[in-house]
């Protein structure tokens, strides 16, 4: 894991990943469509590590470290096309979903 200095926040981190994109010359593959289908990808790889779990071992999954250390990297992989994916159509994700939050909360009012 890498040393921060400061904390970590979104804008940071779409920096890092543009960043690391420019050095391998790879933004000219990060169009929206590649980069849905690439998020597509890892969130099933992500269902893949849970597929056959029962709720209870589900629930549990982050006690065996390797069957953890897969769940993280997949979780990593999904929030990094995510975020690469806001910033080529410049959705700010936090707004985004801070809005959604606020629609589902009128829409689905507590009881």
């Amino acid at each position: 894991m890498t040393e921060h200095s400061e904390p970590l926040d979104v804008q940071k981190l779409q920096r890092r990943l543009a960043e690391f994109a420019a050095a391998r010359n790879w933004q000219p593959f990060h169009t929206p469509k590649n980069l849905v289908a690439a998020l597509s990808v890892e969130a099933s790889e992500l269902v893949e590590i849970f597929q056959w779990l029962t709720p209870q071992e589900s629930a549990r999954v982050m006690d065996d470290p390797e069957t953890a250390h897969r769940v993280t990297d997949e979780v990593a992989d999904v929030l990094a096309y995510l975020l690469q994916l806001c910033e080529v159509l410049g959705i700010d994700p936090l707004a985004a979903l801070d809005a959604k939050i606020d629609r589902n909360e009128r829409r689905f009012p507590a009881p």
